[in-house]
């Protein structure tokens, strides 16, 4: 029952957390946008590729050659949760 609880504690800090972000983006006091050098110093380049590889998130390139690859950072802020959260379930939940 104490690991349930703790999921529902977490998944509601979790969506706080998103929520919060988002209103920012709308104040204009957050970037909606991570580069994608950003995005792999939060989380490493090689899981910021295999995300994309899987569809996960997307990248958003305004021009053509030299543009800055862009990512939503929502979107790829609620794929690290859920990863994250995946990933927790796979080591601690007992079967």
């Amino acid at each position: 029952m104490e690991f349930i609880d703790h999921e529902k504690r977490k998944l509601l800090e979790d969506l706080s957390e998103i929520t919060v972000k988002r209103v920012l983006i709308e104040l204009g006091q957050l970037k909606p946008y991570l580069t994608l050098n950003q995005a792999s110093k939060m989380y490493g380049r090689g899981t910021v590729d295999r995300w994309k590889r899987e569809g996960l998130i997307k990248f958003i390139k305004d021009g053509a050659n030299t543009s800055k690859i862009r990512i939503d950072r929502i979107e790829i802020e609620c794929v690290a949760k859920s990863s994250n959260r995946a990933s927790y379930y796979e080591h601690n939940v007992p079967e």
